[in-house]
């Protein structure tokens, strides 16, 4: 469930303000860094909103922006403060994608292209123990346990009355075909695949192998779109040590244009459905 004050999303409204001041005065992140004798890959970090900004920072970068306005000082300062707050998923200790967790618990849509797995937010927890567990062969079981719990806690937003996310999600066939965990949870976890797929908000569809090479052959990528207009769209691609998230006006369109092209390949709802109702029928007889 989405919070009022999320941190994440919070970090990034106030870096892209504080871009805009140094913007507004016609400043590097260079000229900035050497102001404040910090580094420029600080200021940086601080407009993108991938780390904590106090209101220390707020007070010197308004100082060197000269900022006179003391509403919009005491705005940033507000906002600064409440992104140094705890989202929900900082109980479970650290997670290494808190940063995208943070953007998907605050986002309205997500549009998802998965090549190998299901969807996190469509699997079942007995699927996702397993999926951990074949990812990370040397995590700890207290470790896989806490990816589940948090995995199941994220699905929350697919089940919310108030304001469930709007999600659609192309799956490549190989995701139905590899059995993880064994016949039985996959006979389960594609009928749960089935159920969701009915809920109004939640769209799927298959992606066969009759269609040979296609836009997504290159990976994994999530699209986030939030609710209020100031909050710029992100393409996020998971790596193994480390994560992307573009936010660029001309990455952000290319990845669309290349999700338009998943969904127009991809079988349609009503075939989708069909052809994930054989498949689990063949895990069945298997």
């Amino acid at each position: 469930m989405a919070s009022s004050v999320n941190p994440t999303v919070r970090r990034r409204r106030l870096g892209q303000e504080l871009r805009r001041l140094r913007e507004q005065r016609g400043m590097t992140a260079e000229e900035v860094a050497d102001r404040l004798l910090v580094s420029q890959s600080k200021i940086s970090r601080l407009e993108n909103g991938r780390r904590s900004i106090s209101q220390r920072d707020v007070r010197d970068l308004c100082g060197v922006y000269e900022v006179d306005d003391q509403r919009i000082v005491d705005s940033l300062m507000q906002m600064a403060k409440e992104s140094r707050q705890q989202g929900w998923w900082h109980a479970f200790g650290d997670i290494p994608y808190s940063v995208y967790i943070g953007l998907e618990t605050d986002a309205a849509s997500l549009r998802v292209y998965e090549p190998q797995v299901m969807p996190g937010l469509l699997q079942t927890p007995q699927y996702a123990e397993a999926v951990v567990a074949g990812a990370l062969p040397e995590a700890s079981a207290e470790d896989v346990e806490k990816r589940v719990k948090v995995r199941l806690r994220r699905q929350e937003r697919i089940h919310d009355r108030k304001s469930p996310l709007r999600l659609w999600a192309v799956i490549d066939e190989a995701a139905l075909r590899r059995t993880v965990g064994g016949r039985q949870i996959m006979r389960d976890q594609l009928e749960h695949l089935l159920e969701l797929s009915r809920l109004p908000h939640v769209t799927v569809q298959v992606l066969p192998f009759a269609m040979g090479a296609h836009p997504g052959l290159n990976g994994q990528y999530a699209i986030l779109e939030f609710p209020d207009a100031a909050d710029s769209t992100v393409v996020y691609l998971e790596g193994v040590t480390s994560d992307l998230y573009l936010e660029k006006a001309g990455d952000v369109h290319s990845y669309s244009v290349m999700y338009e092209h998943l969904r127009a390949q991809a079988l349609n709802v009503e075939q989708t459905r069909e052809f994930v109702e054989d498949i689990a029928k063949e895990y069945t007889r298997g």
